[in-house]
């Protein structure tokens, strides 16, 4: 096996786990809290926003790392994806592709149904509220709960909050909510 075949595969917990746990001491040594939804924030405060409104009127500079990880996150998601990703379709039990079938969704090689994460999937209602209407919640739930999923559950649990506590608990339920009882009615539309 060489190096692309190695590192295009799925890597075990046992490898992905202890580099979450090294970027987290690193970030903690160094001041810092891992979340990417501030990064909007300090993105429309660098392009003059705060002239607009006093919410980007703060020293988006000394938030300049947190750019330059969500760069390097979407270069490593580009390279992922190029050069290292995995031609085989998605190992997903049989059970799951009849249930997708039965909404309408027809199997796909790569990872998001395309008859919904698509252009031409989007110009449709269930599209629409799959992607617009679910994004902006996901905007308005992270700027609710005072940051993101990764932020509250990485950051914030290693450092022991009981606010990220809370928030980790609120996505679950959610989550559960939204995949056993909103998302059926969405994707049969």
């Amino acid at each position: 096996m060489n190096v692309i075949e190695f590192i295009s595969q799925p890597w075990p917990w046992y490898v992905g786990g202890p580099l979450i746990v090294l970027v987290m001491f690193g970030l903690l040594y160094f001041g810092r809290e891992f979340g990417v939804s501030d990064t909007l924030r300090s993105t429309c405060s660098a392009l003059g926003a705060g002239k607009y409104s006093t919410f980007f009127q703060f020293d988006w500079k000394k938030e300049s790392w947190n750019l330059m990880f969500v760069l390097g996150g979407l270069t490593g998601g580009f390279i992922a994806a190029t050069w290292l990703a995995n031609p085989d379709p998605i190992a997903l039990n049989p059970s799951t592709f009849a249930r997708l079938e039965s909404w309408g969704i027809a199997p796909t090689s790569g990872i998001a149904p395309e008859s919904i994460f698509s252009f031409s999937g989007l110009m449709t209602l269930r599209g629409f509220l799959m992607i617009i209407v679910g994004g902006f919640l996901v905007g308005f739930g992270t700027r609710y709960a005072g940051g993101c999923t990764s932020g509250h559950a990485i950051s914030g649990l290693s450092n022991l909050q009981l606010p990220s506590l809370i928030a980790v608990v609120g996505f679950f339920v959610g989550g559960l909510i939204m995949t056993f009882l909103i998302l059926p009615s969405i994707l049969s539309l």
